[in-house]
Parts: structure tokens; C-alpha cells; sequence
């Protein structure tokens, strides 16, 4: 079974710090292209790893993400500074990303879903 779990969300205040995690059970990530997202009028696609390095950001976040790999931990992390009350959302990750694609409900696009983690940004 294919499976992604996200983690690391919270209540922090808008300049404070988020590290989200997505982790993989019954593949392995190193292998796949590995995407954030979070829920607003459309599932917006926040940033990609790609299994051969190369990373995507979309303009709302970028200067202030960070996306990044620990294949031994089967996880990917999307590091969050700078948080503003714009940025809350629920946040999920999916595999395969598909950036051309526009999808209206997180989970219900193309590809493998985790459940979510919830990211509040008080101003």
C-alpha cells in the first residue's frame, strides 16, 4: 500500500517558523518527484523535490520555503520561514506532482494523498 503522512503543523505567529514533513510508507520516496500543496480556493501547488534534484517554488512562497530530502527517513520537508497569515492552510503532500495540472480539492487529484496537516498563521 502507498502512503504518505504528513507532520510538523501548527499555531505559530505570522514571522514564526513551520518544518513539514511527508513521509512515505510502501515506496520510497528517493525514488519519486514528491509535492506540497495547501488548500485554499484551489489546491495550490506550493513547491516539488524531484528525485533528480531539482525543485520547484511557486511565487507565493518563494524566498521563504524551503524544500529538502532525508532519504533515510524516507521523508520529504518543506521548511516554512517567515510565516504570514496568508500561508494558512491545510498542507498535504502527493506523488507524482503535477504541476501543469490544476486541481481544486487537495487529495482528490492525480497520484498518492496524505491526509493533511493543519498550518495557522496568527497576525
Amino acid at each position: 500500500e502507498l502512503q504518505l503522512m504528513e507532520s510538523g503543523g501548527g499555531s505559530v505567529q505570522a514571522g514564526g517558523s513551520l518544518r513539514l514533513a511527508c513521509t512515505a510508507s510502501g515506496f520510497t520516496l528517493g525514488d519519486s518527484d514528491v509535492g506540497w500543496y495547501r488548500q485554499g480556493p484551489e489546491c495550490e501547488l506550493v513547491s516539488i523535490s524531484s528525485k533528480d534534484g531539482t525543485t520547484y517554488y511557486s511565487d507565493s512562497v518563494k524566498g521563504r520555503a524551503t524544500i529538502s530530502r532525508d532519504d533515510a527517513k524516507n521523508t520529504v520537508y518543506l521548511q516554512m520561514n517567515s510565516l504570514k497569515p496568508e500561508d494558512t492552510a491545510v498542507y498535504y503532500c502527493a506523488t507524482p506532482p503535477r504541476r501543469y495540472s490544476r486541481i481544486y480539492t487537495c487529495g482528490n487529484g492525480f497520484g498518492h494523498w496524505g491526509q493533511g496537516t493543519q498550518v495557522t498563521v496568527s497576525s
